[in-house]
């Protein structure tokens, strides 16, 4: 007999540790398309679809019968021991779609976090340097050196030292919360520039073998580069001989209109990281790179057991096929359009919002308790994320401060149920937007 949410609970905490934390306390039975039913039979709305993991929507059916299919042949041979063609075939069409007109390569591996470390690795490796350049708000996973590269401290890596040696951190381009008091487009792009200045009082180029960025943040806030942030850092890794890393993994696979968030963004990476929607929920990464990067480490320098396992791989295919099939990416812009005139429109209604942001499908708004002092408004979006849970409806927030909400919701999400979604979004916001006027007018 299957058990109750509550028994479940109640499993899990005495079964699994409390460091895996969970957002809802809610356990899937099904899902499908922008669905999830839970145990208990409710039915949700998925905004949050497995933190980007599920662009596609939940089983998809091509890609549940391409994996069933490859379930009959074989599960896994290990690509090292004994190759097969689905690795190859997905090799192919990623070194094909990813930005840029030269040679690539690619590897694969199981997760977003191996990919950073390997794509690290090869950086190194081509340049015979040590250093790393990452940002503030970033978020590239939880193994020693991911977690180096990522921003927040609670809780990702309080705890967890020593970290990985050589990291170094620059400000991101966030135009909302300016690190340099400035704002765009009178100031000179100075967040990119000041690079330059790093090199000077940090760490020289001549030392730096990467610098590693997210085109548009993931858990950092979904916070977009103005326009011209991004080819200027190209110029200057470029110029130095850096290699560029584009971390693409919450991204990438058409959440941002476009196949990459950096061909919206118009820069041609050096090495190109995917994860999560890449295989519609299996398991599975991928390292793009310029072919002359990627084959610079030895062979045997580069792997792992289960990198590439086929049912994954086929997965990713059919996924590839299926964003073509049903025009996902035209579907992600007018998603976008959509999604966005609804937070503009909100923005103007309701105080609470102080910044609305996002390319393609990947929007998000930012909370705070005074758009003068721009005071982060955590304890709010926690609500309104409960709220939204109450009422049918799976949302997450992230930023550094905890005060932003992302959507993500699946591209083949209906009008119909999208329009519900924002409905029970923008009741939420209305809610704590209002709560806060009244505790301010005492």
């Amino acid at each position: 007999m299957a058990r109750t949410t509550e028994e479940l609970l109640a499993a899990r905490e005495k079964n699994v540790p409390q460091g895996p934390f969970n957002i809802h306390p809610l356990f899937a039975r099904d899902a499908k398309g922008a669905l999830i039913t839970t145990v208990d039979g409710r039915e949700f709305i998925d905004f949050a679809t497995g933190i980007g993991t599920v662009n596609v929507g939940h089983c998809p059916e091509s890609v549940v019968e391409a994996v069933s299919d490859q379930s009959t042949r074989f599960l896994h041979t290990c690509f090292h021991v004994v190759m097969y063609e689905p690795y190859i075939e997905l090799a192919e069409k990623l070194n094909a779609l990813a930005p840029g007109s030269f040679a690539k390569k690619t590897l694969f591996l199981s997760t977003g976090a191996e990919a950073v470390e390997n794509g690290v690795k090869i950086a190194r490796y081509f340049t015979g340097r040590a250093g790393v350049i990452t940002f503030e708000q970033a978020f590239h996973g939880r193994t020693l050196l991911a977690m180096s590269l990522t921003s927040k401290v609670k809780p990702y890596k309080l705890g967890f030292g020593p970290l990985s040696p050589e990291v170094y951190r620059m400000p991101y381009p966030y135009c909302y919360r300016c690190s340099f008091g400035l704002t765009h487009p009178g100031c000179g792009l100075a967040c990119a520039e000041h690079l330059k200045d790093f090199f000077i009082s940090h760490q020289a180029a001549e030392q730096i073998a990467a610098v590693i960025i997210e085109p548009v943040t993931g858990e950092g806030g979904f916070i977009v580069p103005p326009e011209g942030y991004l080819p200027r850092l190209r110029e200057i890794c470029t110029e130095h001989g850096i290699v560029l890393i584009v971390d693409e993994v919450q991204s990438g696979m058409g959440r941002t209109g476009r196949l990459f968030a950096s061909e919206v963004l118009g820069i041609e990476p050096d090495i190109l990281l995917t994860a999560k929607s890449l295989a519609a929920g299996l398991p599975l990464a991928g390292v793009t790179g310029r072919a002359e990067i990627m084959d610079a480490p030895h062979v045997g320098g580069l792997g792992g057991t289960f990198g590439g396992n086929p049912l994954a791989c086929r997965a990713a295919l059919a996924v590839l096929d299926l964003i073509e099939k049903e025009d996902l990416l035209r579907k992600s812009r007018a998603m976008g359009q959509r999604i966005g005139a609804a937070l503009d429109e909100w923005k103007d209604r309701y105080e609470i919002i102080g910044d609305v942001r996002g390319l393609g499908a990947m929007r998000a708004f930012e909370l705070v308790r005074d758009r003068v002092t721009k005071e982060p408004a955590a304890d709010e979006t926690k609500q309104i994320v409960s709220t939204c849970r109450d009422r049918g409806l799976i949302t997450l927030s992230c930023g550094n401060y905890g005060n932003v909400m992302r959507l993500l919701a699946p591209l083949v999400i209906t009008d119909q149920q999208l329009d519900k979604g924002l409905a029970i979004l923008e009741g939420a916001v209305s809610e704590a937007n209002r709560r806060l006027e009244s505790s301010q007018a005492r």
